[in-house]
Parts: structure tokens; sequence; C-alpha cells
């Protein structure tokens, strides 16, 4: 038996909920980095879509940013190639990287799809269109030797983004979908995690919100509560005891960076929620984690 829906009294309340929150974030540019759960279950996947399009038609610019970690190592497996993670970012030889960059284009061509079934009109991107992500070689600081770089093959970092391509599609009414490669100087292609890319364009865009979709309620404490705000001291002591590592490093990194960059507001929350997005945004509840500058 079918459980009963939202009543109208509900409905009606929940959309007089959201009408403060799309004025004042009207004309805003919103980033997402779109990962986990969210991009593997087909419902969830279609929900995304509509939570994209509805910011898009009240008034918001969303950008998409996506990962593809889940599809990449599936594809590794498939083709015998071995994974190696150092502090939570993925090592990437040549053969990595062409399996990387083959992954993340079909991915991207799929969001787009979805988004455009949904009723948005998405355009999909990668750092190398018009070479709008500048990158270089990235050299991990080793956490046991801060002296030491660790050398992780073809993994960016980024130089520079040029606004110009994503001012000019939101200008057109599109919504943008950024898959993370860069383009070195010599043209070259360098893989890029994902939470980094989207922390930086929310700086050079200036904008209103970074959300992080992730496979966890927010960013939890050593006994697996909820932290519904950090700070970037408490960031700190989380990072001394260990309670944050791994694939979280890349997500506090870039969310920290935004916040004191100037977006006014980051959140990493759990995309395994039906409708995260549009709960995050245009509600009074919430479903993660704050992150604050101060």
């Amino acid at each position: 038996m079918t459980a009963p829906g939202p009543t109208p009294a509900i409905k009606a309340q929940t959309l007089a909920e959201a009408l403060p929150y799309i004025r004042r974030f009207h004309g805003k540019t919103i980033i997402v980095k779109y990962g986990g759960n969210a991009m593997t279950d087909l419902a969830l996947q279609k929900s995304f879509a509509h939570d994209v399009v509805l910011l898009k038609l009240v008034g918001m610019n969303p950008v998409v940013v996506h990962g593809g970690g889940p599809q990449i190592e599936a594809m590794l497996k498939k083709l015998d190639i071995k994974s190696q993670f150092i502090q939570g970012m993925r090592v990437t030889d040549e053969a990595t990287l062409d399996v990387v960059e083959m992954v993340l284009t079909t991915l991207n061509k799929d969001i787009v799809t979805l988004i455009n079934q949904a009723g948005g009109k998405a355009v999909g991107l990668t750092g190398q269109d018009g070479a709008f992500i500048r990158a270089k070689k990235m050299m991990l600081p080793d956490q046991n030797e801060p002296s030491k770089k660790l050398d992780i093959g073809k993994v960016g970092e980024i130089s520079a983004i040029d606004p110009a391509v994503i001012n000019t599609l939101e200008a057109g009414g599109f919504i943008p979908v950024v898959a993370p490669i860069g383009v070195g100087a010599k043209g070259e292609s360098y893989n890029i995690n994902a939470d980094l890319v989207a922390g930086k364009l929310a700086e050079v865009l200036k904008a209103e919100k970074l959300v992080l979709l992730t496979n966890t309620p927010g960013v939890l404490d050593k006994d697996g509560k909820l932290l519904s705000g950090l700070t970037p001291k408490k960031i700190d002591e989380l990072l001394a005891d260990g309670t944050l590592s791994g694939g979280m490093l890349p997500k506090i990194s870039s969310a920290l960076d935004a916040a004191r960059s100037g977006v006014k507001s980051v959140h990493i929350i759990d995309g395994r929620v039906d409708h995260a997005l549009l709960l995050e945004i245009l509600t009074e509840e919430g479903v993660g984690t704050l992150i604050r500058s101060k």
C-alpha cells in the first residue's frame, strides 16, 4: 500500500517557505558539485536534474561540476588497471588519465541529457573548452614530511579559470555542466579533483553558494554524529585528530577556501536524500554541514 503524500496545506506551506529564499537568491550563481550515490541511483539522478531545472526556472544560475569516482573505479577494474589514492587524490598515470577522460566525457553527456529531459537547457564542458580551466602539475605535500612533495602523476592544480564561457552560457539561459579536466600550458590534459574545481569556480564566479553532494549526512564527528556547522579552528582540530581523512579532505579544503574567498555559504550535504538540493537551498531545515569562514 502506497503511503499518503503531503496534504495540500503542507504543500502550500512548503511553497510559502521557499518564497523568501527564491527572492534572496534570484540572479545569484549556485555552484553544485554532483557526485556519489546521487549520480548512480536512477531515481536520485532524475530528482537532481529536476532540482537543477527548478532553480534555473525561478531565476537562479546553477552551475554543475561533476565527478565520477565510482564509474572511473569500475572501468579501471574492468581494464585491470590498479587504483591508488594518496590523501584522497587519485594517482593518475597516462593509462588512468585516458580512462578518466573517457568516463567523464560519457558522464557529462548523460547529465546534460538528464537536465534537458527535465526541461532545462544544459551544455556540457570540460576545462579544455576555450581552455577555461588552466592547470599545472600538482605536487602533493607529504603529510608526514611537509617539506617533501609527492608526485601523483597527471593530476592538476588550477592555475586560473576564465569565467567568460560560464558567464555567456548563464546569460543565454543555459545550465553549464563541467567535467573536471584542465589544460596545461602545452595543451596537455590534467585530471583535477571535482571538489577543487567546484570550489575555485565558486570563488571566480563570486557564487552565492557552493553545495557539495556526498554519500554521508555531511561532516561527521568521531561518534558518527552530524556536525551542522564548522569553522576553520574546528576543522584544524578534526584534521589533527584524524576525524577528517580520505575523500573528505579535498571537500573540506575546497569548502574552506571558497568560504574564505567570499562565497557566502558553503554546504556539504547528503546526496542520497531525495531533492537534497532543494531542501538545502529553499527551506529552513537544510540537510548537511555549513562551513563558515570564521
